[in-house]
């Protein structure tokens, strides 16, 4: 008979973790590749400087990438992720909002700043069903 254990139980989460941490660390690094998109959705009402926000949110989200990554911090990392994805939805909508605005928009980017905000929610929930199913310590 096949021990079925916790400790011997397959991952279920290893593979969308891995998809919810690609896409973490990608846009991360992107944060510091090319800040500027990211600068012009930082909320005008916050102190301090635009380029700040766009690298701490760079840092949030390559650290929450790599939690994600390591079994051991994986449930941490989905309730992470998915709290990140809530905090920046007000981003998203601002950025969608101002490229359907803008009239020297690319219509590419005014359609694709739009159609990404109903995937906020799915990605909310991928990373709370990543933490839930994710091994206890």
């Amino acid at each position: 008979m096949a021990d079925i254990s916790p400790a011997s139980a397959p991952d279920s989460t290893r593979t969308p973790a891995l998809r919810l941490a690609a896409l973490l660390l990608g846009a991360g690094v992107l944060h510091f590749v090319a800040p500027a998109p990211f600068d012009t959705t930082v909320p005008p009402q916050l102190p301090g400087k635009a380029r700040s926000y766009t690298y701490l949110s760079g840092v949030a989200e390559i650290g929450i990438g790599t939690a994600l990554l390591i079994p051991r911090t994986r449930r941490l990392g989905g309730r992470l992720a998915a709290l990140l994805f809530i905090a920046v939805f007000p981003a998203n909508i601002r950025f969608a909002a101002d490229s359907v605005r803008n009239p020297k928009a690319p219509s590419a980017l005014k359609a694709v700043s739009v159609l990404r905000l109903p995937l906020q929610w799915p990605l909310i929930t991928r990373a709370l069903a990543v933490s839930r199913r994710s091994p206890r310590d």
